[in-house]
């Protein structure tokens, strides 16, 4: 690849010929900031915080989005820039709601960040009218404030460019302007999927998911129920960030030791379920492909996946695994199975969830997903909530002892640990699918075509005679493309995966946020899978079916997979919607 020389501050930067004066600055080791630009994503140039002066130029311009040509000379520090980034916070603060010591984000905050290194101490420089507060509250997962808004545009652009949705968008003009659906929608009132990737990205506290904190404290507090917990796989890949851990820690046992002292009765992992979906998902794969079933069989495990195929593929909901989500099997089984054994009535069990994901929030309010006359699950926490209540009762995470799930629903494999990583579900599916059709020990338990971040991944495998063709999509917009080719006959597979966030569940919009520069900079989600793969590595069993807490449940409760009492358990239906239309 050629290279461009220029200059930056006096020193001279060599950089790939097409590369912007932001990205050669990073080569010299220089941040110049950002607030709207992410990568591939969001490169428009709105914010105006990371101006530089160019010699030559009129005017100061935009480093972000302004590419580098040969000897061009670049300042990023001079009095001029620096004032010039200073106004722009200034008038961005102008027009927000400044209740910093209240807000979710206060601490984690690209806003608040970048006034303190700016040293914008003076925010009502400016003050004067403001944009009237809109609060939308009508979505399940979360709520929008429009009071903290700067208008970045990047929440949009995740849901159009990368999702492929796009009900979010700006509205009006000038000062009026406010990001929002159309026709004054409220979110709940359109095709969202819930999948919170514009929480992922908003670089101040204009959204939030819908905190249930104090619910959950409250249940706890309440000698009349017994409250037991789940974390799903990428939790443990991830929360530890919130606690200053570098991202690609593994925290699992400091969070069940949290956990625990928090006052949950019981801590259990979303593992055990994750591999009873395996057990229940790889019968129906053979079962279809044996009886002439609806193929491709499309995986269920994302709920923010389930609905946007509900919107906007209704006539392939005959292609879903009639399996619930690990999630929601696990609550059925906890109140059901688990109720039985700890004598124990499913109303007086409260069964609460730590997901990496939003869309958890819908999916536990959804039809057919209350197995025993009781939700299967009451609550849905992410990782942050999560975080947000240990921080609230006072735990010193950092210091806590390593502590293990509790049995039996505490007992996953490595098969089950590596669903929170796009392909994951694919690869412990198939260890069982494969070992089950021959009958024969696998030698090699990894499927390493089905791992990595690419959006669409496609393999080929000789099972017992047959050719399975399966493939992976993560992100809802790499889910259409892949979809809209099987629907035109260009493409056939036997098995597909589809996580509605990239990279999957480590991904998810319930994950600790990471700043602009970060998310541009670092391989966040090749990090948080890393943990996933080396546990699945270092776990004495790696495959579902060979899960001993598992094999006991069918052996004294559930028979065998696909049985009349499983398929009332652990199976679901789906609802043929459309757009905007809930």
């Amino acid at each position: 690849m050629e290279n461009i020389t220029i200059k930056i501050n006096g020193m001279e930067v060599s950089a790939p010929k097409g590369s912007t004066i932001l990205e050669a600055a990073r080569l010299a080791h220089i941040e110049i900031p950002t607030l709207c630009f992410l990568k591939d994503i969001n490169e428009i140039g709105a914010c105006r915080i990371c101006v530089v002066e160019v010699k030559g130029a009129r005017s100061l311009v935009v480093s972000c989005v302004y590419p580098i040509n040969e000897g061009m000379e670049v300042w990023t520090n001079t009095p001029k820039v620096l004032e010039s980034r200073r106004k722009t916070l200034q008038l961005l603060l102008s027009n927000h709601d400044r209740k910093c010591l209240s807000c979710v984000r206060s601490g984690n905050c690209e806003l608040q960040q970048l006034c303190k290194e700016l040293g914008v101490t003076d925010e009502d420089y400016y003050d004067g009218e403001r944009t009237p507060s809109m609060i939308d509250d009508s979505a399940v997962h979360m709520i929008r404030d429009n009071s903290k808004c700067i208008l970045c545009r990047r929440c949009s652009a995740v849901c159009e460019k990368v999702q492929g949705i796009g009900v979010i968008g700006a509205n009006m003009r000038g000062f009026a302007t406010f990001i929002g659906s159309a026709f004054d929608m409220g979110l709940g009132e359109t095709s969202c999927v819930s999948c919170g990737q514009c929480i992922a990205v908003c670089p101040t506290g204009a959204l939030q998911e819908k905190s249930q904190v104090d619910e959950v404290l409250a249940a706890i507090a309440d000698p009349q129920k017994h409250v037991i917990v789940q974390t799903a796989p990428a939790v443990r890949a991830a929360l530890g960030e919130e606690f200053g851990y570098p991202i690609g820690t593994n925290v699992q046992g400091k969070m069940a030791a949290a956990l625990r002292r928090i006052g949950f009765d019981k801590v259990f992992d979303t593992n055990f379920s994750a591999d009873l979906t395996i057990m229940e998902e790889a019968h129906e794969f053979l079962d279809r492909v044996q009886n002439g079933g609806v193929l491709p069989l499309i995986t269920s495990c994302s709920p923010g996946w389930i609905k946007y195929c509900e919107h906007y593929f209704p006539d392939m909901t005959e292609n879903l695994s009639s399996c619930k989500s690990p999630q929601q099997m696990f609550g059925a089984i906890a109140k059901s199975y688990y109720a039985e054994k700890m004598n124990l009535e499913p109303k007086d069990i409260v069964s609460v969830s730590i997901m990496p994901c939003t869309a958890k929030k819908f999916e536990i309010q959804r039809p057919d997903e209350a197995a025993n006359g009781v939700p299967d699950v009451d609550y849905s926490l992410t990782t942050r909530e999560l975080a947000r209540m240990i921080r609230k009762v006072g735990l010193k995470f950092n210091t806590l002892p390593d502590e293990e799930y509790d049995a039996p629903l505490g007992l996953g494999t490595g098969a089950a640990v590596i669903f929170g990583a796009t392909g994951g579900v694919m690869e412990a599916a198939l260890r069982t699918a494969v070992e089950t059709l021959t009958g024969e020990e696998l030698k090699n338990l990894d499927f390493t075509d089905v791992r990595g971040m690419e959006g669409i991944k496609e393999a080929t495998y000789p099972v017992a005679g047959l050719e399975v063709k399966v493939a992976i999509a993560s992100g809802l917009g790499n889910a259409k493309k892949l979809l809209e080719k099987v629907k035109s006959g260009e493409a056939t597979y036997h098995f597909i995966e589809i996580m509605g966030c990239p990279g999957g569940c480590i991904n998810g919009g319930g994950q600790p946020q990471q700043p602009g520069y970060v998310r541009n900079t670092v391989d966040i989600r090749g990090l948080r899978a890393k943990v996933l793969y080396d546990s699945d590595k270092n776990n004495p069993i790696r495959k579902s079916h060979e899960n001993p807490a598992i094999k006991e449940l069918y052996a004294t409760f559930l028979s065998e997979p696909g049985s009349e009492k499983a398929h009332h358990l652990l199976h679901t239906t789906y609802i043929k919607r459309k757009v905007n239309e809930i």
